[in-house]
């Protein structure tokens, strides 16, 4: 009993050291982030660059898998970083960090990345920009995913390459090269070959690069995985050699917007500029911060396409709609001639937004005809924040605005904030009802009385949580010893995201401090678990939701529109 109490006590230890260690980690890598980007430049193999390299491999996180591991590819992890960067950046030694600087006003074709709704472009065969909209939270992510890039390209080229005075290439990556230069037609036999050749060489099996193979290559570009490994381990070589050394750089324009809310003053003076042109800015509001989906599918799906209200949420309705885009395009078409009001975000924000006059909406068929509403709110849907945008689009948009010499406080009556999250106590899919915000590496917190309770979620399928969430500086830098350490001490958090102590601040200092809104407000946050960080096949890197994220996502809007709705309902007369 004694020795099991000991051990317990040296695994506590050991993994609070850990934990200590990551956080000092990401702290001093965010810090050193900031100054690079403040200084201008940086080179990824000097002495800075190096610098960033050795933190984010003491911070190892789960989402890079076996980076530390110098003769293996992480495989799933470029997978998942590709994913987030333009195509091709492999290629470029120069990558420049820009705002929204008329890049589309010339000649060059926007790359937008599979999985982040940022444009891109090629200036030449050298150089990569990417444009920076978000903020400070999108430079940290981008930085970080380089490098990780960047240690992964530099594996390859000592995989590949003698490491003498003339780094001569390898038979393996002799083979990799005939294959990207396309010169010759390989058989699928040849090709297998040439998939064991590369396998040898990134220290996989053959089984795990074909499977790479089949999902990094399309119908277009079968062979992208061979010219990803390549280009890096070619980028990486000239590096080396001083023939062609990798930069990135930060646009003096992008140093300058950065931190100022340039974009989030101009996405919410058209909010509020479209609210005062349709008479509903005197209106009690109602603000979802949400997908552009859920809500505009459960207050006009069933009418759209012509379907009974059964009383029972058609959660199979709503998937159908999620994948079929004929249906996606009938419900929008249906619920613009209804009323809504979309606004197609032009302020390089990137968030979209939706405006529902609740007064002109018929509830008879949907899930909510048990409520006798009868107020005229408006509900507000916009699109994600990212990171520390949430302040600055929530700061923004409670602030009083001013329309023909006149001044107009805006009406909230709620806030709401719904999306995905990183779950430490259960599984993909599975709800969690946040009680406070903790904003990792800081002792800042932000408690908070959520209108959403556990007992809003008792459901056979899923699971939820309730407790206090961490809301981290980016989810591609947490490893296990930090998340147990959330877990396991009297911290007691239940999952991770980046947005819900910004969005907090933002509802904090509008209601309480400096007084633009009313104090009396109620706050709906609720998220699904898109991933288990803390669980091997179940991080971000191991692919989405699919649709066994509908139910947890509509579960959700259900108890959130429910609460709108309740709080405008008519008052039915007492029986004398």
């Amino acid at each position: 009993m004694r020795k099991d109490f000991v051990y317990l006590c040296e695994i506590y230890f050991m993994t609070n050291s850990r934990a200590r260690e990551t956080t000092e980690a990401i702290e001093r890598l965010y810090i050193s982030m900031r100054h690079l980007f403040y200084r201008g430049f940086f080179k990824p193999a000097g002495v800075s660059g190096e610098s960033i390299r050795s933190l984010l491999k003491t911070i190892n996180p789960e989402i890079y898998g076996t980076m530390n591991i110098p003769n293996k590819l992480e495989l799933d992890g470029l997978m998942y970083v590709l994913d987030r960067l333009p195509e091709g950046i492999e290629e470029c030694a120069f990558i420049h960090l820009t705002s929204d600087e008329g890049f589309d006003k010339g000649s060059f074709e926007p790359i937008v990345p599979k999985k982040r709704r940022r444009n891109c472009y090629r200036i030449d065969e050298h150089q990569m920009n990417i444009e920076v909209l978000l903020g400070r939270s999108e430079i940290y992510d981008i930085l970080t995913h380089l490098t990780f890039l960047f240690i992964e390209a530099d594996k390859v080229r000592n995989l590949a390459f003698i490491q003498d005075e003339n780094w001569k290439p390898t038979r393996a990556f002799k083979i990799i090269e005939e294959v990207v230069k396309g010169e010759k037609k390989f058989s699928r036999k040849e090709k297998e070959v040439a998939l064991i050749h590369l396998s040898s060489l990134i220290g996989r099996t053959f089984e795990e690069t074909l499977n790479a193979y089949n999902s990094f290559g399309d119908d277009q570009n079968p062979d992208r995985l061979f010219k990803i490994i390549y280009n890096l381990g070619k980028v990486s070589l000239e590096d080396a050699k001083q023939t062609r050394e990798r930069e990135i750089h930060f646009s003096a324009i992008l140093k300058e917007r950065v931190g100022h809310h340039y974009f989030g003053e101009k996405w919410a003076n058209k909010v509020k500029e479209v609210l005062f042109e349709n008479n509903l800015h005197m209106r009690p509001l109602h603000i979802i911060s949400a997908n552009m989906h859920s809500v505009k599918n459960m207050l006009y799906g069933n009418d759209a396409l012509k379907k009974k209200d059964n009383k029972e949420v058609d959660y199979k309705l709503y998937g159908e709609i999620s994948d079929k885009k004929e249906l996606r395009d009938k419900v929008s078409k249906y619920a613009l001639e209804e009323g809504l009001i979309y606004i197609n975000d032009k302020s390089g924000s990137n968030i979209d937004v939706q405006i529902i006059d609740l007064s002109k909406t018929d509830l008879k068929n949907t899930p909510f005809n048990g409520i006798k509403y009868g107020g005229d709110d408006v509900i507000m849907v916009f699109d994600y924040a990212f990171g520390e945008q949430a302040f600055e689009v929530m700061d923004e948009l409670l602030r009083p605005f001013e329309n023909k010499g006149e001044v107009y406080m805006m009406k909230v009556k709620s806030v709401s904030i719904m999306g995905k999250a990183g779950i430490l106590a259960g599984g993909k899919g599975d709800i969690m009802i946040p009680t406070s915000h903790i904003f990792e590496g800081t002792a800042d917190n932000y408690p908070f009385e959520n209108a959403l309770k556990l007992d809003d979620f008792k459901d056979d399928e899923l699971k939820a949580f309730e407790g206090p969430m961490i809301t981290v500086l980016g989810t591609s830098l947490q490893n296990r010893d930090i998340l147990s350490y959330f877990m396991n001490t009297s911290w007691k958090a239940i999952g991770l995201e980046m947005e819900g102590a910004h969005y907090q601040k933002a509802i904090q200092v509008a209601s309480k401090i400096r007084h633009h809104i009313a104090p009396d407000l109620f706050v709906c946050y609720a998220y699904y678990a898109s991933d288990n960080p803390l669980e091997t096949g179940s991080t971000l890197s191991s692919g989405g939701l699919g649709l066994t994220g509908v139910k947890p996502t509509y579960l959700i809007t259900l108890r959130i529109l429910e609460k709108i709705l309740q709080s405008g309902k008519k008052e039915i007369p007492a029986k004398k």
